[in-house]
């Protein structure tokens, strides 16, 4: 176990604690609000430090859809599959090949035959193909703008010609609109993810407050992180006002990182894509540019699936991905869905609420 940093320690100072919470209780209003997070590892933080119970009964944290796993849709899992099944050897993130597809997850077609192979790194991927040049592989390339630049370095690295990728990244910002257009789902504030945000910067939120006079706030992930942001919202909120402000001015600025940028612009466009659950969202997808088709799996083995499904009967994972519900409200929840036979996405990743509530269940 590593050792906890200074500015570990001085983020978890339990008299500063005191004082924000304080600062909380003074700022919170008479009626209910919800402050909405868009991050898997903000939910980490909040239900494993137990942060609601510091919060005034009126005042909410919900969580949105930041967790890249859970909102993968089952169509591309289920191009995947089919891949896998068809000698082609597929290479994805761990907690991947357990999400649950329309019929099945990758992880039961490595059951019966296929060959799926898990890494940490897009890298992992391309010496793989390097080193068995007579086998086809295909990385299953998730995640948000975090993991998108890598992606992008190793198509522009000219990677060997036995290796294609199936991209699946997705853009947070769009996201978070499509929450504001949800019709009974009310959000006073915005918790923007700071890993996302130390690639594309402060600035991309600018449309929250400007468009819909959202407060939002860019934040840490400590738990004094979370709670300054919410004192930071609940302040915006008293004074009648909506700005963009950047908590974690310790790893993110406004412009972000710049190159990092570049790259993916280089090698990605912009497209409609589909979130597990929550539909086609227009402008938050990533697709390779025509001069690297020769990389694109989809392509590359003319990918055509039937219907696809991304939620299993009884799955509510659609409404805990957008916060409408908590996840004991589920029906399935830790009885037919547990994390050692998730039903749901949600309860697959450490990063997917469910899964987080299943774990920390005592202190919500």
């Amino acid at each position: 176990m590593s050792t906890p940093s200074k500015e570990q320690f001085r983020f978890r100072d339990p008299s500063l604690t005191k004082r924000i919470v304080a600062q909380i209780q003074k700022l919170a209003p008479p009626h209910e609000v919800k402050f909405c997070h868009v991050c898997g590892t903000h939910e980490w933080t909040i239900t494993h430090h137990g942060l609601r119970i510091l919060l005034p009964e009126t005042v909410k944290v919900i969580a949105g859809p930041g967790c890249p796993v859970c909102i993968l849709p089952a169509a591309e899992l289920d191009e995947a599959i089919m891949l896998a099944l068809n000698d082609v050897t597929i290479v994805t993130y761990g907690d991947v090949i357990r999400v649950p597809a329309s019929e099945s997850s990758l992880q039961e077609a490595k059951a019966s035959g296929g060959d799926v192979r898990v890494v940490y790194s897009v890298s992992d991927a391309v010496r793989m193909a390097e080193k068995e040049p007579e086998k086809d592989f295909v990385f299953l390339a998730i995640g948000f703008e975090t993991t998108a630049p890598a992606t992008a370095v190793e198509v522009l690295n000219k990677p060997p010609e036995n290796l294609s990728f199936l991209v699946s990244h997705r853009l947070i910002p769009p996201a978070m609109e499509l929450l504001l257009g949800v019709g009974d789902l009310h959000i006073d504030g915005f918790i923007a993810p700071g890993h996302v945000s130390t690639i594309i910067g402060v600035e991309p939120y600018q449309i929250f407050p400007e468009a819909y006079h959202m407060p939002t706030i860019v934040a840490g992930f400590e738990p004094m992180d979370v709670l300054f942001a919410v004192s930071m919202l609940l302040k915006q909120l008293k004074d009648g006002e909506a700005r963009l402000e950047n908590e974690y001015k310790r790893s993110v600025t406004w412009v972000g990182n710049v190159k990092a940028q570049q790259i993916v612009e280089k090698v990605f466009r912009v497209v409609g894509g589909r979130w597990r659950g929550l539909g086609r969202i227009p402008s938050s997808a990533l697709a390779l540019k025509p001069e690297f088709a020769p990389y694109d799996a989809r392509a590359k083995y003319n990918v055509k699936i039937g219907k696809s499904r991304d939620l299993l009967p009884g799955c509510l994972c659609h409404l805990v991905m957008i916060g409408k519900i908590n996840p004991p409200e589920c029906p399935l929840f830790m009885k037919d869905c547990k994390p050692p036979s998730p039903r749901g996405a949600c309860m697959v990743s450490i990063e997917g609420t469910c899964r987080i509530w299943a774990k920390h269940a005592v202190i919500h």
